[in-house]
């Protein structure tokens, strides 16, 4: 019953209010997210976020489509929020997103991801392919927000 820690951080040239903002909107993650996971927002737009927030979406992964549920479990602007997964197909998902200013105008990004994979422990077995996949999605992630914010 292993509980996996993924991290991921980016430096933006934007005060943070600004990229908290960006992250604020539902409707950017269908843009910061790989085109090939088929990523869509079901729950209708715009969403109001906030603490107790349900976010539904559909995606696929290697062809395989899913439903993912969110709950946003901490709202705390400009600094940071976590959404936790409540349907998916992760056994846990718990992903806090913290913005900070190392210096003025620029943001210092951060994602810290806990998760459990289905099926314990057999599923660990898949925690290599996991991991390579949850850095490409971040890393693709972070190249769009570079671009994008």
């Amino acid at each position: 019953m292993a509980e996996y820690l993924f991290q991921s951080s980016l430096v933006i040239d934007r005060p943070s209010a600004e990229v908290f903002a960006f992250f604020s909107d539902a409707g950017n993650l269908e843009r910061i997210t790989p085109p090939e996971l088929g990523f869509h927002i079901v729950t209708p737009q715009p969403i109001d976020i906030k603490k107790g927030t349900l976010i539904d979406y559909k995606l696929s992964m290697h062809g395989l489509p899913f439903s993912w549920r969110t709950e946003i479990t901490h709202w705390e602007p400009p600094f940071e929020f976590i959404d936790m997964q409540l349907s998916g197909p992760y056994k846990q998902w718990i992903h806090l997103h913290r913005f900070t200013e190392p210096e003025p105008g620029k943001t210092l990004m951060e994602d810290e991801v806990r998760y459990r994979l289905p099926l314990e422990p057999l599923g660990d077995i898949a925690q290599f392919f996991i991991e390579r996949q949850l850095k490409y999605i971040f890393g693709y992630r972070n190249k769009v927000v570079a671009e994008l914010v």
